[in-house]
C-alpha cells in the first residue's frame, strides 16, 4: 500500500517549479504550497506599506511587521490553480509583477523573515501529502522530504520563458532586462547566507532544458510513485 510523501521542488528562477509542483499535486491528490508566492506576499506588503522606500528596506520595521503577514492559499475550481491570499486579499496577480520580482530575493534574504516563513511553512505540511516548490525545501524546510528534485535549465532558455510569460501578462520589459534580472536573482539566491539555493545531496537533478512539460511532468510523476511506495 502507497504511503503519503512530502515532495520538495528546488532549483533556480524560471524552471518552471510551480507548474511542476501544481500539477504533480493535481495527479496525485496532494495540497500544494507555494514557497515563492510567500516570499513574494512579503515583498508585496513591504512596497505597500512604505518598508521599501528609496530604493531601500527598513529590515527592522518589516521583522516587526511579521505578525501582521498572514499568508494562505485556496484552490480556485474555475482556474485549477492556487490562489494566494495575503491577509485574507487575494493577490496572486500582484505578487507576479516586475516591482515584486525586483526585491523577493532581498526580502527573502532577511533571516528573520525566512525564519517566520520556514515555521509557517513546515505546520502547513506537517501531515505529509504535500508538494512544495522553492530554493530550499530539501535542505531547510523538510530535509526528510522522501522526494527531493532540483531543477535547472539553460540560462536563456530560462529567460525566454519568463520574457514570454510577462508578454502574456502584457507586462512590457525586453528580453535583456528580463535576462540580466534573472542573473541577479540567480547570484543572490544562491550567495545569500540564509537558505542560499543549494541542491541537496539526495535530490534527483531534473533538466528541462529540452524537455516538454508533459515529458518533465511523467518523470516527476514516475519519481513521486516509486517514493509512495518505498
Amino acid at each position: 500500500m502507497s504511503k503519503k510523501i512530502t515532495i520538495a521542488l528546488d532549483g533556480y528562477s524560471s524552471t518552471g517549479k510551480s507548474t511542476l509542483a501544481k500539477n504533480l499535486a493535481k495527479a496525485l491528490g496532494y495540497g500544494f504550497i507555494d514557497t515563492g508566492a510567500m516570499y513574494r506576499s512579503v515583498a508585496l506588503f513591504a512596497l505597500e506599506n512604505g518598508i521599501i522606500v528609496d530604493d531601500s528596506i527598513n529590515e527592522e520595521e518589516l521583522v516587526k511587521a511579521l505578525p501582521k503577514i498572514n499568508i494562505s492559499f485556496e484552490y480556485d475550481r474555475d482556474s485549477e490553480l492556487n490562489t494566494t491570499f495575503l491577509n485574507g486579499r487575494k493577490v496572486e496577480s500582484e505578487i507576479r509583477d516586475l516591482a515584486v520580482t525586483k526585491w523577493v530575493s532581498k526580502v527573502s534574504a532577511i533571516v528573520a523573515v525566512r525564519k517566520y516563513l520556514v515555521t509557517m511553512q513546515q505546520k502547513m505540511g506537517a501531515g505529509k501529502g504535500v508538494v512544495l516548490d522553492g530554493r530550499d525545501i530539501g535542505t531547510v524546510v523538510f530535509p526528510n522530504a522522501e522526494l527531493k528534485i532540483f531543477m535547472i535549465a539553460d540560462h536563456d532558455v530560462r529567460a525566454r520563458r519568463r520574457f514570454d510569460e510577462l508578454t502574456q501578462k502584457g507586462i512590457k520589459t525586453t528580453f535583456e532586462e528580463v535576462k540580466k534580472g534573472l542573473a541577479e536573482r540567480d547570484h543572490e539566491d544562491e550567495t545569500r547566507e540564509e537558505g542560499p539555493l543549494t541542491k541537496a545531496k539526495d535530490a534527483i537533478v531534473l533538466n528541462n532544458t529540452h524537455l516538454t512539460r508533459e515529458e518533465q511532468f511523467n518523470k516527476a510523476l514516475s519519481w513521486a510513485r516509486e517514493a509512495e511506495e518505498k
